[in-house]
């Protein structure tokens, strides 16, 4: 859709659908500007747009979503934030720190809901409990799970010597990937760190990886590699790469190993109630961001099989989930 006809869309709404709002109930319309990678029919936004109809805000009554907001490369995505603020969109959902970053950049006045890595890290807001600004929303731990993943695929993998890491730079800084290598260090295990910034590296990034003779690839908590998934997924099941990945979801999807909270939860759950407060007024800057607090292991007993890799039985019983 171009720009003119998402300007058209959103800031005609009030215009275009009011008799339809009435029917339902008195009341404001309510627009709901985006900025995502991922296509609009992911199950996570699904599930929220779902949850949220249940809260009150049904989409073709109460609520416009940006049609245009979804599927966005990090570069359009700036584009898209100035066209959110001169739509006046009542709040921002924006996923990934490019989103988040594009958002601010364009307003310090509309709520923004930030679904994302890091935010205190990436000074998106200034504390967790206080976040100030404009901005709130949902911090996924990146840099504590990044490890933890790791230690699962060690632990995976019994006498490694020597594992990789899929890190985008965009999001990884020096700080925590050097944090990362010592703790493989610790173990005795020489970590190598193979770095993208764009789609198109992801590829020889992967197969570097196992030309260097890694036994195992640690995929880092990213959007763009989140985004790039199928084709991750693919590459390591060509190349018979035992890897872990961010959400548990990715195990079900094809992945061997997936650690983390589970993606669709966040937004049914979390993300539709924040996103229910500030559409009914409340500001950001008085809700504290929060932080996942269930975490779900999910090993994929098909994938195993399918690139001759045994998981071993105490990893399998200690999983929440296993796909035979």
């Amino acid at each position: 859709m171009r720009r003119r006809d998402f300007l058209a869309g959103i800031a005609g709404s009030a215009a275009s659908w009011p008799l339809v709002a009435r029917a339902q109930a008195p009341g404001r319309i309510y627009r709901l500007g985006c900025l995502h990678a991922s296509p609009r029919d992911a199950p996570h936004y699904v599930a929220l747009f779902n949850e949220l109809g249940r809260l009150g805000f049904i989409e073709g009554q109460n609520l416009v979503i940006d049609p245009a907001g979804f599927g966005l490369s990090p570069q359009r995505m700036e584009i898209h934030a100035a066209d959110l603020v001169k739509a006046r969109a009542d709040v921002i959902l924006a996923g990934g720190d490019a989103a988040v970053r594009a958002a601010q950049r364009a307003t310090d006045n509309i709520p923004i809901l930030a679904f994302t890595d890091d935010m205190l890290g990436q000074g998106f807001v200034r504390s967790l409990a206080k976040p100030g600004g404009n901005t709130t929303g949902v911090t996924i731990l990146a840099s504590e799970l990044d490890g933890k993943r790791q230690e699962i695929l060690i632990e995976a993998i019994p006498g490694a010597r020597r594992i990789a890491t899929l890190a985008d730079t965009n999001v990884s800084t020096p700080t925590r990937l050097r944090a990362i290598e010592e703790a493989a260090r610790a173990r005795g295990i020489e970590l190598s760190i193979h770095a993208v910034t764009r789609q198109e590296e992801i590829g020889s990034a992967i197969e570097a990886a196992k030309a260097e003779g890694a036994q195992g690839l640690n995929v880092l908590a990213s959007a763009l590699l989140f985004n790039s998934r199928a084709f991750i997924l693919d590459r390591a099941l060509a190349l018979r790469l035992p890897a872990v990945y961010q959400w548990p979801e990715m195990a079900d999807e094809g992945g061997l190993i997936g650690y983390g909270p589970l993606l669709v939860s966040l937004f049914r759950d979390t993300i539709s109630r924040q996103l229910g407060k500030l559409l009914r007024g409340a500001q950001p800057a008085d809700l504290p961001v929060e932080q996942p607090a269930k975490f779900e292991l999910v090993l994929n007993l098909k994938t195993a099989k399918a690139i001759g890799f045994d998981v071993p039985t105490a990893l399998v019983l200690r999983a929440d989930k296993v796909i035979e």
